[in-house]
């Protein structure tokens, strides 16, 4: 069957052009139950039942099925994925809505339907014949849909109206007047609340239930200002009135903010509980910006948390107006929040607030990351609950609760418990790590694998050549390998050979969209998240010792003073001599009377690799620092038993020096052949402002650092050494890693070629080629430079500039989540590690605030914060001084880069939260001994803070954007006996 609709559209010019919508409805389409009879083909595709779901319903006696409207799957989603509910009706008007209006929870509806057990059936009411319906004049979209669903609940119950078993279709809808509606044309409906509470033992799915308001603040003081409406908004943004952009909450200060504005060089500083107005981290919001003597600047203080009383607003207000009222900053452009644009809620990570009033079903969640606001739930399940992580989803902010209003999704597993922790880590930081699903274990080669007289026809073979490997201890993914041989005309040719992972998986295959979705490889101490599965990643793709693999290579030809004679690229096949650590390497090129080739090899490289090196630093690369640490794990427990700086060799600069020449190298290469579609990588010159920090700690110690390049920054650097204390040039370049930007991917077409620089490498141009195991950069960057040499052929989506940007931006993403996971990871076995020990280290003031000092252990790559004037019992006071940033108790004074020595120990008191505790040792101030956390196993999440918008770890293996390095102290403090 044909219904068509004709529009008539008349043009500027006068031209009337006509329009025909056809839309073809059947009379075939089955109603997917067991039990129909009416349903032509009626065997195939039967989903549902007159089965009894798993738990009785009391209000429902008689069997029903369940059609579902769009807000109950948005808002339920949790409820529905529990194995409980089953025969669910979705109709196609609901499912196309699902789509539109949130993919993530379109993914997850999808992932119920394609489980056959769940029993959920969509019906495809648009196209039947008795179930569509046109739009009435007049009618909005939302009522036609609502419509729409009502007249498929309708026609159920009459299709499955049959002797001797009927079957109820309740329409199952929170919209009260959609119920009214329901009702008055006969239609069984039920809200989701009172279906779930008439359940047999519902108590923990009542838990469950997404609820916008509860009664508990339905009533009382309003804490913020109304938001403005959608049209109100877009009036505003429209006339140039308000601002619209990403709101992002601080870390070290809950009553402060930040928004990044595009076309603003600063963000906008948004500061104080109303003018916060309810935002979460990451909502993109409206801005009204104050008029310009009401601008603030952010505080010294640090106020992580607020007590939970009746006055605490109060008493954080008078701690904020007596900041702003001595603040000698320079001031920011301040604005305040008016209006919500679109929520960026996900599901959050953490522990129930304890809680000592039995009987009570009202309790207070704290998320991991402290960036979150604590969130009101109920729940009937405390006592179990208390003692595990959970998960917990924000429903709604009214304006009468201080907290955002949500509900326990559900158990993560017991507090302290290193596999649950992990998960929150994961979980945390959006790190894709479920199992490879079947369709990509079905893309994989089968095995066994060989190399074909196929892939040796299309390769140059070096296998005759002395190729190897360095890589950290326990590296099983090797995707480098490096050779280098005298030529005849007394040059030497370098050899980099890449893991040929295109050769393995071709675009648009499932394996392909996996890697690009999970984009990067994620390490965390104990374990990795792999992008790619094992087979390729640790075995077919891994350039292992003595074993022939497929490889992209990047040749030079070079003087014997660094100098590129020419360069080619070429798909080959390599046999490794060896796969060595950085110390192995070390010691073969140490050892003198080591001469075979492997040997001269590699110290040709390191020869060679110096001379580069000296050349790009004199260009004016930076080299920065990060506190960089190793544990090391019990081999059956896999807890951490020890922990050491990381050392670096000269082999692993070697490597270094060849990765950044042969990304450089590709860069410039696709980017030639492909000046509109390149995939690079570029790293933006800081704001001169974001320099502040390190240009005040510089000069309160006597230095000057001058910034207006990036060669005078690493001069500067190069100048700033203290006899006194061998760790400040570390400190320092420690400080100035903390100004930098984030490097980012791009599509070369999308940006002026001005802006492709790399600031760290002071290269005109980068990107990445060297790791497409665990990078999907990489492998982007290997078909474009495939293309470019004729060894592979082009397809559409490799030359789509905008599908390649938004991939580009998921990469962006993706790499910036796989930091912050390794850091949490690094912060949690540091928990572990200090469990049952007490023990003193030596450290630094990093930052000097005005109620804390921020203290640098560089043995455990751990920073810790020493609240002073905490104890109000106690009689010893410290005076700020705003001027050099610095802390004075009696005749102590307390500057950025002052050694100190702590007491670190870790405080179990509390099962919900441990945490590590920081007692000043020295310098020894009578009556002072102020325990503070450092990052609590509850809030171990260590994302930047908006002050630091760089990665603080920076890359010093295969291919790192920037140099680092990191000297331990030559000269150990004394410490203190207690």
């Amino acid at each position: 069957m044909l219904t068509t609709k004709i529009f008539f559209r008349k043009t500027k010019g006068g031209n009337v052009f006509k329009t025909i919508r056809e839309h073809y409805l059947r009379n075939d389409i089955h109603c997917g139950s067991k039990v129909c009879e009416k349903c032509i083909f009626r065997i195939q595709n039967v989903i549902l039942d007159n089965e009894d779901s798993k738990i009785k319903n009391f209000k429902i006696m008689e069997p029903h099925y369940l059609l579902i409207d769009t807000n109950i799957i948005l808002d339920q989603i949790d409820i529905l994925e529990e194995d409980i509910l089953c025969n669910i009706i979705i109709v196609q008007t609901v499912l196309e809505e699902v789509k539109h209006k949130s993919s993530l929870v379109y993914k997850r509806l999808k992932n119920l339907i394609n489980n056959v057990h769940r029993k959920f059936y969509v019906f495809i009411n648009e196209h039947h014949k008795e179930t569509y319906i046109e739009r009435n004049p007049g009618e909005s979209i939302n009522d036609r849909n609502d419509r729409a669903i009502r007249t498929a609940a309708k026609w159920y119950n009459a299709h499955l109206n049959l002797d001797p078993v009927k079957i109820k279709t309740i329409l199952l809808t929170d919209d009260a007047k959609n119920r009214q509606l329901a009702e008055n044309e006969g239609i069984p409906t039920i809200s989701m609340e009172d279906y779930i509470l008439s359940l047999e033992n519902s108590g923990f799915l009542s838990d469950k239930l997404c609820k916008k308001s509860y009664g508990m603040v339905s009533k009382g003081r309003e804490f913020f200002p109304c938001h403005l409406t959608p049209s109100e908004i877009h009036d505003g943004i429209k006339h140039g009135k308000l601002l619209q952009g990403t709101f992002i909450a601080s870390k070290e200060n809950f009553l402060e903010g930040f928004v990044n504005v595009d076309g603003f060089e600063k963000t906008v500083f948004i500061q104080g509980r109303n003018n916060l107005n309810r935002a979460v981290d990451g909502d993109i919001i409206a801005l009204e910006i104050l008029p310009e003597n009401q601008w603030s600047s952010p505080s010294d203080i640090i106020l992580q948390d607020e007590e939970e009383t009746d006055d605490d607003v109060l008493e954080t207000k008078k701690i904020l107006d007596k900041f702003i009222s001595s603040n000698k900053m320079e001031k920011s452009p301040t604005g305040k929040i008016v209006g919500i644009i679109r929520r960026n809620w996900r599901q959050y990570c953490g522990i129930l607030q304890s809680n000592n009033i039995e009987g009570n079903v009202r309790h207070v969640f704290i998320p991991a990351e402290r960036k979150i606001p604590k969130i009101r739930i109920e729940t009937r399940q405390y006592g179990i609950l208390s003692k595990q992580r959970i998960i917990v989803a924000i429903d709604s902010w009214p304006r009468n609760s201080r907290y955002p209003l949500g509900h326990f999704v559900r158990a993560l597993g017991e507090i302290g418990d290193k596999t649950t922790e992990n998960e929150v880590i994961l979980l945390e930081h959006d790190i894709p790590h479920s199992r490879f699903s079947d369709a990509v274990l079905s893309s994989l080669p089968k095995m066994p694998w060989c190399i074909t007289d196929s892939d040796l026809a299309q390769r140059e073979d070096f296998r005759h050549l002395d190729v190897c490997s360095v890589d950290p201890p326990g590296c099983t993914d090797i995707d480098d390998a490096l050779h280098c041989r005298y030529l005849s005309n007394g040059n030497l040719e370098v050899g980099v050979h890449i893991a040929d992972v295109t050769h393995f998986m071709r675009p648009g295959t499932p394996l392909d969209k996996e890697a690009a979705l999970r984009s990067t490889t994620v390490y965390l101490v104990d374990t990795r998240i792999h992008m790619l599965p094992d087979l390729l990643s640790s075995n077919l793709c891994s350039l292992r010792e003595k074993e022939e693999r497929l490889t992209f290579s990047c040749i030079w030809e070079m003087d014997e003073d660094a100098n590129i004679i020419n360069t080619r690229y070429c798909k080959s096949i390599i046999y490794s001599r060896a796969a060595m650590t950085y110390d192995e390497a070390q010691l073969k090129i140490d050892d003198a009377f080591q001469q075979d080739s492997l040997s001269k090899s590699l110290r040709n490289l390191n020869s060679l690799a110096k001379k580069l090196r000296k050349r790009r630093l004199e260009n004016g690369a930076l080299v920065l620092a990060s506190p960089e640490i190793r544990f090391q794990v019990d081999c059956e427990t896999h807890d951490p038993i020890d922990i050491e700086a990381k050392k670096l060799r000269e082999t692993n600069s070697m490597v270094e020096e060849f990765m950044l020449l042969a990304n450089i190298s590709v860069a410039k290469k696709i980017l030639e052949e492909f000046p509109e579609c390149a995939i690079l990588r570029r790293h933006p010159e800081p704001p001169p402002s974001n320099f502040e920090p390190l240009i005040k700690a510089a000069k309160n110690q006597g230095f000057i650092i001058n910034v207006n390049s990036g060669k005078k920054l690493a001069e500067s650097l190069d100048n700033c050494h203290k006899e006194s204390n061998p760790y400040f040039n570390t400190m320092l370049r420690i400080l100035a890693t903390r100004c930098m930007m984030q490097a980012i991917y791009f599509i070369s077409g999308m940006h002026q070629q001005s802006e492709y620089y790399h600031y760290g490498l002071a290269s005109p141009i980068y990107t990445h080629f060297t790791s497409p195991i665990r990078r999907y950069a990489d492998v982007m960057v290997h078909r474009l430079l495939a293309v470019c040499i004729g060894a592979d052929a082009t397809y559409p989506d490799l030359l789509d500039k905008k599908k390649n940007q938004t991939l580009c931006h998921n990469l962006n993403y993706r790499n910036r989540m796989a930091q912050y996971a390794s850091r949490a990871s690094i912060a949690l076995n540091t928990h572990l590690f200090f469990r049952e020990k007490i023990q003193d280290e030596e450290g630094y003031i990093l930052f000097v605030r005005k109620n804390a000092l921020q203290v640098l252990i560089p043995k455990f790559g751990l920073e810790g914060t020493l609240y002073l004037n905490k104890n109000k019992e106690s009689n010893v006071v410290f005076i700020y001084n705003g001027e050099d940033h610095s802390q004075t108790c009696g005749n102590i004074t307390f500057h950025t880069f002052d050694p100190v020595i702590v007491q670190i120990s870790l405080n179990r008191e509390n099962v919900q939260h441990e945490k590590l505790i920081f007692k000043l040792v020295k310098p020894f101030i009578s009556g002072f001994s102020v325990p503070a956390a450092t990052s609590e196993c509850s809030n171990i999440i260590l994302e930047e803070s908006t002050t630091e918008t760089v990665k603080r770890k920076i890359e010093t293996e295969k291919g790192s954007d920037i140099n680092t390095k990191t000297k331990g102290s030559k000269k150990k403090l004394k410490k203190r006996k207690h």
